[in-house]
């Protein structure tokens, strides 16, 4: 056997040019790259316009279901720049800060599945109907859920959460203590304090120092008792928030706007 024919054979050199782009090849890919990122841009763009119409659609829910509760809807917006000035003072990031300003507005969008009957009752409620009431967190939750954009998970996790209570008695799940998410246990207590100095179809608006006494109060049973504490060491800024939305005539399109009150 004639070893030498079976030996390997050197692989034919490569042209010298194989492995470059000519000019016209060169520029394709440069006009490729430079149109992936255009799409990119665009998708990104056309992303932003959905969640933000997403947005407008679901506080125009609130509203509507606020309209209901409130004659002017703007009990909402404070809560959102109240949520907001409170997160920041217990040292949230302000871009958490921030979201939760724009996702409180909605924490009773529920309200829109209760009948006008059990919401505007100016009395007790019979059991079926707290039973009726007691259903909007989840209700709310579920309209809210349905995204997974980050500021709607948010919005859900605070429908859900704010009428729970720190001792547990709350609902719609009894959850107690730090069990129940931040979220929720700020717009508790913003809620609480709003709502009480406004005027409500079945009472009037309480002074300031009724409403932060009966805050204090409520601080270790309903309410996380160290989110009441910074909210009461800050009352005079939480009061200035709230005055500044309402002689602005601040709307839902401040809210995502990044300036200070």
């Amino acid at each position: 056997m004639n070893t030498q024919s079976m030996a390997l054979q050197p692989l034919p050199a490569p042209a010298r040019d194989s492995h470059c782009f000519t000019d016209d090849a060169g520029a394709q890919m440069e006009a490729l790259v430079a149109d992936f990122g255009r799409m990119y841009r665009e998708r990104n763009e056309a992303l932003r316009e959905v969640a933000q119409a997403h947005h407008e659609a679901l506080l125009r829910l609130s509203r509507a279901a606020e309209f209901r509760d409130d004659d002017t809807g703007v009990h909402i917006v404070r809560i959102g720049f109240l949520a907001w000035a409170l997160a920041l003072k217990l040292g949230r990031p302000p871009d958490w800060a921030m979201l939760l300003r724009r996702a409180a507005p909605m924490h009773d969008v529920g309200k829109i599945g209760v009948p006008d009957g059990v919401l505007k009752k100016p009395g007790r409620f019979t059991p079926d109907e707290r039973a009726e009431m007691n259903k909007h967190p989840r209700i709310g939750a579920e309209i809210l859920g349905r995204s997974r954009i980050p500021l709607f998970q948010l919005a859900a996790e605070v429908a859900l959460t704010h009428h729970e209570r720190w001792d547990g008695g709350g609902y719609p799940a009894g959850t107690a203590g730090d069990a129940i998410p931040l979220s929720g246990r700020i717009v508790a207590v913003v809620d609480f304090f709003d709502a009480l100095t406004m005027d409500r179809c079945y009472r009037p608006a309480l002074s300031e120092e009724v409403a932060l006494q009966m805050l204090a109060e409520q601080s270790g049973a309903a309410f996380d008792p160290h989110v009441v504490e910074v909210f009461l060491a800050h009352a005079d800024e939480m009061i200035a928030v709230r005055d500044a939305v309402n002689r602005r005539g601040l709307g839902f399109g401040d809210l995502s706007v990044d300036f200070d009150l």
